[in-house]
């Protein structure tokens, strides 16, 4: 009843058309990257930098950063202060910083420099992240649930953010902080079982049947 109540309140609080959103349907692919084995660039050392980095790091907080601004909010550098793996340099962006680089994310105050950095990203084939301009985003940065092993990415599409962090709420909530143990055991379980790769599939189908009545 408590997670049927707690739905309800996200649901009931967004004042939705009905039908409203009938017949689309999200397309992104999501994958989960190691980001502590990859090189991302941030463009931008203001308060979308900040959180931008704060997000990246809540998650990954061995993730290897490079932040390039001609300034920085103290806050961000209290931050990188806190993580070994990310450094702060302090020069405005030149296309000459892109290299070697995988992820991008660009949250400059100026449109016209974050345009400029999408598109030179994108001639080098780099993933690359405007903040707040969705048309100029290969990936979003969506809400994040993590219970140990377990980890819950939610997205919106890009439509709606302010969703993607009452639905993390949520799943905060719901999910049972042990749900970890649970999946240590499984995966030792799951080392003992003989057998093909079918075999092996239909037992870990048996043994976890019940997860769907939780």
């Amino acid at each position: 009843m408590k997670q049927e109540e707690s739905f309800s309140k996200i649901h009931d609080s967004a004042p939705l058309s009905f039908g409203e959103g009938l017949g689309e349907r999200n397309e992104l692919y999501p994958i989960f990257l190691k980001v502590h084995q990859l090189n991302v660039l941030i463009v931008g050392g203001g308060n979308v930098g900040l959180e931008k980095l704060s997000f990246l790091l809540k998650s990954s907080p061995k993730a290897i950063v490079e932040v390039v601004a001609p300034r920085f909010l103290p806050e961000l550098v209290d931050l990188v202060h806190q993580h070994d793996s990310v450094k702060l340099t302090m020069k405005k962006f030149r296309k000459r910083m892109l290299k070697k680089r995988h992820l991008v994310i660009a949250c400059t105050d100026d449109l016209e420099v974050n345009k400029k950095i999408y598109n030179l990203s994108r001639e080098r084939y780099l993933l690359c992240n405007i903040a707040d301009t969705p048309q100029l985003c290969d990936y979003y940065l969506g809400g994040i649930v993590t219970k140990g092993n377990v980890k819950i990415a939610i997205s919106t599409n890009g439509k709606s953010p302010t969703t993607a962090k009452r639905l993390r709420q949520f799943f905060e909530e719901v999910i049972p902080d042990d749900i970890n143990k649970m999946v240590e055991n499984l995966n030792e379980y799951r080392k003992t079982l003989k057998g093909n790769f079918e075999e092996k599939v239909e037992k870990m189908n048996k043994i976890t049947e019940t997860l769907k009545n939780i």
